[in-house]
């Protein structure tokens, strides 16, 4: 594979761009990767929105040179982006049937890092979800998936199965946000094989 030049991150439900996980990506790549596009956008909550957002400010990378990491809903998102630009991709505790498990958070919600901040998450947003579902559609580039057994939120096996195809990192603890994520970002990092 060649090196990577643009790497985008995508965040979960009721997350940010302010994320551990996303800020500690964001500032590993601009230490030790400065020559590489890194892109952490603040996703709405609308899939649909969301990922013709990514589609428009993706649009112009090249598609053998870039690769994609997604948390949790942006793992789910992060599948279709690799399916459409034929990308690597990285999963970290990613949701599987989004569909299926977020419809019991229609509402309002605080976004985790700014409780100040409200997310509303309406119900078409589940048929949003549906359309960009990936599941039946064969890999279409490499990936690498990091799942916790301790994930209180996501049930593992699951993931771990919806994840076959990719290389997997299975952890025996940690949790559904990876609060030990820096014991696994060096892993991470030599899987996107970043432009130096």
């Amino acid at each position: 594979m060649p090196a990577t030049t643009h790497l985008l991150y995508l965040h979960g439900f009721r997350s940010s761009p302010r994320s551990a996980k996303a800020r500690m990506v964001a500032e590993r790549v601009a230490r030790d990767h400065p020559a590489v596009t890194f892109w952490c956008p603040q996703l709405p909550p609308s899939p649909r929105q969301a990922m013709a957002m990514v589609a428009g400010g993706i649009a112009g990378w090249p598609r053998a040179a870039m690769a994609v990491i997604g948390s949790s809903l942006g793992g789910f998102y992060a599948g279709w982006v690799a399916q459409r630009m034929r990308c690597p991709s990285v999963l970290l505790n990613p949701a599987v049937d989004p569909a299926r498990d977020l419809a019991r958070y229609i509402g309002e919600h605080p976004v985790w890092q700014s409780p100040e901040e409200r997310v509303f998450f309406r119900a078409e947003y589940i048929d949003e979800l549906r359309a960009l579902d990936v599941r039946g559609e064969p890999p279409a580039a490499p990936a690498f998936a990091v799942i916790a057994k301790g994930d209180e939120v996501l049930d593992w096996r699951e993931m771990a199965a919806r994840c076959a195809h990719a290389r997997l990192r299975l952890l025996d603890g940690s949790n559904h946000a990876l609060d030990d994520f820096a014991s696994q970002i060096d892993e991470v990092f030599d899987f996107l094989q970043l432009a130096r």
